[in-house]
């Protein structure tokens, strides 16, 4: 049976590989539904496949749902908020013409959750994980700022919003996760996703409604492409929540950057472009920063 110290390092690589193949999908639905509409099919599609992991949790271990004390609505209103406030930064950042480069500050994202964990959670980041962290943020950055790259304050303040946002959103689903104390991750982060779900779809729904009414009618016509589009972003979501159940929203979203591999991957088996020097540099930094991070653990 495989040790139970590894399985949070198991569960993000699923998470990478199930949100890359994710982001495709969403990116064919930008096309009939908008960059919001799009997005809001993650949340408004994806409800229903947590509800059905949350049931097979249910009956395969016989337990009841738990009852979250008080200290849980805001953290879980904190993870869900920060995620779509992080998503809208990135929305503001696709118009942006040095979006590389607030792609590379976005992910900036394992540095700041490090230190927002520390803060509101006291994970501590031992020096080993914190250069791990470093290495692999560093590639990343490496691979977004190519030569001749634009630097602009209005793309560092995005980027390094958006980064933060999400790593908010990290440190307090976690905690979400943690503040249940049950001896069951599979059932603390599988309620914990519905729950964030729920909210999310509630309020972006409502803000559709006032605002742009009838993209809500174009996502219902394409109810269809989005099932698989909500299928993804459940799967992933669910292994992410996992994840955060076992280890630190640090070490998590430093393995994600694993996410850049697979698509560059794709970017070289499916659309046949080649890959420099500098992104080849880049993606060796993320595989030491990764390896050295499960290593340390």
């Amino acid at each position: 049976m495989l040790d139970q110290s590894w399985l949070w390092a198991l569960f993000t690589i699923i998470a990478a590989g199930a949100q890359t193949v994710r982001n495709a999908t969403q990116r064919e639905l930008t096309t009939t539904l908008g960059t919001a509409g799009a997005t809001h099919v993650r949340f408004l599609f994806g409800l229903p496949f947590a509800l059905v992991f949350l049931i097979v949790v249910l009956l395969a271990s016989g337990a009841s749902l738990p009852s979250p004390p008080a200290v849980y609505w805001p953290w879980i209103l904190q993870g869900s908020i920060a995620q779509i406030a992080a998503t809208a930064l990135m929305l503001a950042a696709m118009s942006d013409r040095s979006f590389v480069v607030v792609y590379a500050y976005i992910k900036t994202e394992p540095v700041q959750a490090a230190l927002f964990g520390l803060v509101f959670l006291g994970d501590v980041v031992t020096l080993p994980m914190g250069a791990a962290i470093l290495i692999a943020t560093t590639g990343v950055v490496l691979m977004a700022l190519k030569p001749g790259t634009t630097l602009d304050v209005r793309a560092t303040l995005l980027g390094i919003a958006a980064g933060g946002m999400f790593a908010l959103s990290a440190v307090g689903y976690r905690g979400a996760i943690l503040s249940l104390g049950l001896q069951s991750y599979l059932m603390a982060g599988t309620f914990t996703l519905v729950v964030g779900l729920v909210i999310q779809c509630t309020l972006v729904s409502a803000w559709l409604l006032l605002r742009e009414p009838k993209v809500l009618g174009a996502i219902a016509r394409q109810w269809r492409p989005s099932l698989l589009a909500g299928f993804l972003g459940a799967l992933a979501s669910q292994f992410w929540f996992l994840a955060f159940a076992l280890a630190t929203a640090a070490s998590v979203r430093t393995l994600a950057l694993v996410e850049v591999l697979f698509a560059q991957a794709i970017s070289y088996f499916v659309f046949k472009q080649t890959t420099t020097r500098r992104e080849a540099l880049g993606m060796s930094l993320i595989v030491v920063g990764c390896a050295l991070l499960i290593w340390v653990q």
